[in-house]
């Protein structure tokens, strides 16, 4: 590769060139192009020879990119696509072709610069488009290798949000693509104008996937660098807002001819990241601020709780007999979540947890913690709330001190919960308690 002379690369081009011309009047005309295999072939065969000359190597990526090699590769891919034939020799060629766009790409700003102006968002939209998986995957390792901050937010312009959302839905098709993923999670993640415009694009389904994108970015608390701590604040105002607005959708699952509504699933989703987004302090004080947020869970929860006492379905709390099959359901864990989100709102947060009392929402949590199928750890979740809701709080303490004591609280329950109640003089106490083995 060290040794290649400039004029083999000339030779290449030249073949390129004429190739491309030859193919060009053979579509302008009505008869087709007898040796059209020929054709192909011989452009695989340039395309592998320029693909392999680039590796590692900036003095062959210099020189191709000084030749209009990248200007030519990408004219004569948009000529290969408007052939309508789908045998392997074409594939072939249109695999290579990427291939060697990528590879001259690799570490390469000036030629990352040459790709993104003649290939974006045109060679792109028609390549994420492509019926053959191999050649979708290619373009979105070019893509990967040529993006960066600036060239995320030209993906803004309603005219190129295409592309975004062609990335998705490769994503969403063909999950082992891991360039795909990589574009969203190292590049377009980072941009929340980008996601806010994206989500208004998407369907409910499109939604669901976009949010379990959020979910592995937000889990990965190694990931999240200080320097993205903001734009992780500004998703998570974003998707509280989308919360609030569709809370009420999950109420659809109550029937079970809907347990598949997709709007109620976006939901399940939502609430699945923010609960996991509480518990990262960098975003977890702008959650607890955000106005809303907190009576929303509550209010939710309530609604749930209510729905399952009044007819029999999926938030109506079970207890499996032994060998029973797990309870398949989208909305299994719901309302434990919600109690995590509530807990997660009030860690050491006085005014949350006030608002908690205010809204009647202890006694729901209570009243929510029995053993439950449909919701796996509901009491520790519960345990969890109380004790955010009761640290530091006596007004908090002595209401479930009261409530125990009137037989409003179940004292098993708060056995269960390793809580106790203990008088001292005139006052209750709510203390912990080792539980007995």
């Amino acid at each position: 590769r060290e040794t290649a002379k400039e004029s083999v690369f000339r030779d290449v081009l030249e073949i390129l060139t004429s190739t491309s011309s030859t193919i060009e009047q053979a579509c302008k005309g009505s008869c087709g192009l007898a040796d059209l295999d020929t054709c192909l072939l011989l452009i695989a065969e340039c395309f592998r020879c320029l693909r392999n000359a680039c590796v590692e190597c900036a003095k062959n990526q210099h020189v191709m990119r000084h030749l209009g090699l990248i200007s030519t590769s990408v004219h004569l891919i948009k000529l290969l696509h408007g052939i309508q034939i789908k045998e392997e020799l074409l594939l072939t060629a249109l695999r290579c072709s990427l291939q060697f766009l990528g590879n001259i790409a690799a570490g390469n700003g000036d030629s990352q610069n040459s790709i993104w102006k003649c290939a974006f968002p045109d060679l792109f939209l028609t390549c994420l488009t492509y019926s053959d998986e191999k050649i979708v995957t290619y373009c979105c390792m070019v893509l990967f290798t040529c993006l960066n901050s600036e060239r995320v937010r030209e993906m803004l312009d309603p005219g190129n949000l295409a592309v975004t959302l062609h990335i998705l839905r490769v994503y969403k098709e063909q999950l082992e693509s891991e360039w795909s993923f990589l574009i969203f999670t190292e590049h377009l993640l980072k941009c929340p104008e980008l996601v806010k415009a994206l989500y208004a694009k998407l369907s409910n389904q499109e939604r669901v996937t976009l949010l379990e994108l959020m979910m592995v970015k937000v889990s990965d608390k190694n990931s999240v660098i200080s320097e993205e701590m903001n734009v992780f604040v500004r998703h998570a105002e974003f998707l509280a807002v989308c919360f609030q607005e569709n809370c009420g959708a999950v109420l659809k699952l109550t029937a079970a001819a809907d347990a598949e509504d997709e709007e109620a699933l976006v939901t399940i989703r939502l609430l699945d990241v923010l609960c996991e987004m509480t518990s990262n302090n960098g975003q977890l004080e702008h959650l607890q601020a955000f106005p809303g947020l907190l009576e929303t869970a509550i209010d939710t929860l309530r609604l749930t709780h209510l729905a399952g006492k009044q007819a029999v379905n999926i938030f109506t709390a079970t207890h499996a007999v032994a060998g029973q099959e797990e309870i398949s359901h989208p909305a299994v864990g719901f309302k434990s979540h919600l109690i995590r989100l509530i807990g997660n709102l009030c860690y050491k947060n006085k005014e949350n947890q006030d608002k908690v009392y205010d809204l009647d929402g202890i006694s729901l949590i209570l009243d929510s913690c029995s053993i439950d199928d449909n919701n796996p750890f509901v009491s520790q979740w519960a345990v969890y709330a109380i004790r955010n809701l009761t640290e530091q709080n006596e007004l908090n303490q002595a209401l479930i001190a009261h409530m125990e004591q009137k037989g409003l609280a179940d004292s098993s329950a708060l056995e269960r919960m390793g809580l106790e109640i203990q008088q001292r003089d005139d006052k209750l106490i709510l203390r912990s308690v080792r539980k007995k083995p």
